[in-house]
C-alpha cells in the first residue's frame, strides 16, 4: 500500500473557499476562450498557474490558433475533449493531440512552439492547463509526454467514471509521471445524484473546474455549474455530488511550490532580472537550449 492510499482513511472533508466564474478572453492569433484562473490569482493556486477553458461551437473562435510562441519556467497541460490539436516545435517535435489525448509539455529552459486547433465532425474542445516549475528545475531540459485516449485509465462504479491522466484513484494510477508538483488530474463524469470522493493529502492546493451540468461540492454543499472553478480549502477528503441531469468537471491537486513568481506573458521566473534575461536571449537568438 502506498501513501496515496493510506489517504482513504481520512475523512476530514475540503470546505470550498471560492468559486469563480471563468472569464472570456482572447489568446494567440485571436482565439475566444474562457479563462478559469490565471494572474490576478496568484497565489492562490500554487503550484497551478492558469487553466484556459477553449470549448468552441463555431470555428472563428478557434482557427486561428496559437502561432509560434516561446515558453520558459513551466509545464502546459493539453488535455483534448474533441477536436484535434497539431502541435510543432522549435526541438524538431511535431505532432497530433486527438480527442481524450494529453499532451504534458515540460518547456524548462525554453521552448517555441505553436498549436493549431482543428474540428473533428464540427466540434473541438479542451482545456489548458499551466504548472508553474520550481526555482531548481526552472532550466531543466525540455521534455514531453504524450498519451492518447486508449493509454489514459479509467476508474467505474455506479453513475462514477474518472479518467485518470496524473496521479491516482481508486488504485488506478495514471501515465504521467515524474512531475515536480506530484499531481492529480482527474476527469470526472457523475450520473445525476451520484457521488464522487477522492483522498488528498492536506497540503495540496486542489481545485474542480465544472465543464458540464451541476452540482455540490463540499460539506456545505456549495452549487456549482459550467464554466465554474471551485478552489477547495485544506483536509483530506474532496466530495462532490451530481444534480439530476450530472455533472463533468476537472480535478486537479498538486504540491504548493511557495516561491516568488515573476510572469509576462508565456514566461513565468522567479525574479524580474531572470524575464529580462529570457526576452533578452528571444530576441538574440540564445533562447532554445536544451535538446529535449
Amino acid at each position: 500500500m502506498d501513501s496515496h492510499d493510506t489517504r482513504a482513511d481520512m475523512t476530514d472533508e475540503r470546505r470550498v473557499l471560492e468559486v469563480l466564474p471563468a472569464r472570456p478572453v482572447r489568446e494567440g492569433a485571436g482565439v475566444r476562450l474562457r479563462r478559469g484562473f490565471g494572474e490576478p490569482e496568484l497565489p492562490r493556486f500554487d503550484p497551478f498557474l492558469m487553466l484556459d477553458d477553449f470549448r468552441a461551437d463555431h470555428p472563428k473562435d478557434y482557427l486561428a490558433g496559437f502561432p509560434f510562441h516561446p515558453h520558459r519556467g513551466i509545464e502546459t497541460v493539453t488535455y483534448m475533449l474533441e477536436g484535434v490539436i497539431a502541435h510543432d516545435d522549435s526541438l524538431g517535435h511535431h505532432g497530433i493531440i486527438g480527442a481524450g489525448a494529453v499532451q504534458w509539455m515540460t518547456a524548462g529552459s525554453g521552448i517555441v512552439h505553436q498549436e493549431m486547433p482543428r474540428p473533428v465532425e464540427g466540434r473541438m474542445g479542451g482545456f489548458q492547463l499551466w504548472v508553474n516549475l520550481p526555482a531548481a528545475r526552472k532550466m531543466i531540459n525540455p521534455r514531453y509526454q504524450e498519451y492518447g485516449a486508449g493509454a489514459i485509465p479509467m476508474y467505474r462504479e455506479d453513475g462514477v467514471m474518472v479518467r485518470v491522466v496524473a496521479g491516482r484513484h481508486a488504485g488506478v494510477r495514471g501515465p504521467v509521471n515524474g512531475i515536480v508538483a506530484e499531481p492529480t488530474l482527474l476527469d470526472v463524469r457523475l450520473a445525476g445524484g451520484a457521488t464522487f470522493e477522492h483522498p488528498t493529502f492536506s497540503d495540496e492546493t486542489a481545485f474542480a473546474y465544472i465543464y458540464g451540468g451541476d452540482g455540490t461540492l463540499g460539506p456545505d454543499h456549495v452549487f456549482v455549474s459550467d464554466a465554474q472553478v471551485a478552489r477547495f480549502g485544506e483536509g483530506r477528503l474532496v466530495r462532490a455530488r451530481a444534480g439530476e441531469g450530472g455533472m463533468r468537471f476537472l480535478f486537479a491537486a498538486g504540491r504548493p511550490i511557495g516561491e516568488p513568481v515573476a510572469w509576462k506573458g508565456p514566461v513565468v521566473m522567479n525574479t524580474a532580472e531572470e524575464l529580462s534575461e529570457a526576452f533578452w536571449e528571444l530576441r538574440d537568438g540564445t533562447f532554445v537550449k536544451g535538446a529535449g
